[in-house]
């Protein structure tokens, strides 16, 4: 049903009844009259697709029809693929809640943010411990200080029954995360770069400029400078 849906979303051929059409390609875009468009189809084997019928003239392409629904699908995965699932997390706290267990919440909601979704945090007031209820929106309002880089306050810090709530919202876009399986392919791929890399680097051979063995500046330099002491002696006799 999915499919049959899908497919009537789109006029092709015979029930396009207007009398002239755009046809665009890569070559640009003709305005010409339908039925010299559908013998252009028919000459190509392809179908006459509409694929704006609110446009003046309609806008229609030259394509095989199954293939057109194919890259219909295709950019619509693609584009899914790219939106980040905004998610609303929760984390909560008690009135009297420690430090420990603050920072590892407190970690928790950054990490949350970063990754694009909201966070609603909320102190659950049990029995008496409701009188405690300013201890509570201290803890809140401390707790949005603290993520104030990565999260804005959609609203303050609100008491609703027992539960005093307080909304974080993204300051930035979230990062999608990306599968084990996509990670460990990246990975792979940079090994493969790194190991051509070296296999393509040219070889630089080493000279000791200190070894006479090896013809150095400085041994051609020393023998030079004897040369020249030996000349001096010889003049001076």
């Amino acid at each position: 049903m999915k499919t049959d849906k899908k497919q009537n979303q789109y006029r092709i051929n015979e029930q396009i009844r207007v009398r002239e059409v755009r046809i665009v390609g890569e070559s640009g875009s003709t305005v010409m009259p339908t039925k010299q468009a559908l013998d252009m189809a028919r000459q190509q084997g392809v179908d006459l697709v509409e694929i704006s019928p609110n446009a003046n003239p309609p806008v229609c392409r030259l394509i095989d029809y199954s293939k057109f629904l194919y890259q219909q699908k295709k950019r619509q995965k693609e584009m899914k693929a790219k939106q980040v699932k905004v998610e609303v997390k929760e984390i909560r706290f008690g009135p009297q809640t420690d430090e420990h267990d603050y920072q590892f919440k407190l970690k928790h909601a950054h990490e949350f943010l970063e990754e694009g979704n909201k966070v609603r945090a909320y102190v659950f007031f049990r029995g008496r411990s409701i009188l405690f209820k300013e201890q509570g929106e201290v803890l809140l309002l401390r707790f949005a200080n603290d993520l104030e880089e990565v999260g804005k306050v959609e609203s303050m810090p609100s008491l609703e029954g027992k539960k005093m709530f307080l909304y974080l919202a993204p300051k930035k876009a979230g990062v999608a995360k990306k599968s084990q399986q996509a990670r460990d392919r990246e990975a792979s791929e940079a090994e493969l770069r790194d190991v051509k890399g070296k296999e393509t680097k040219p070889q630089v051979e080493e000279i000791d400029v200190d070894t006479p063995a090896n013809g150095g500046l400085l041994a051609n330099a020393k023998i030079s400078a004897d040369a020249l002491k030996k000349l001096t002696e010889t003049e001076e006799q």
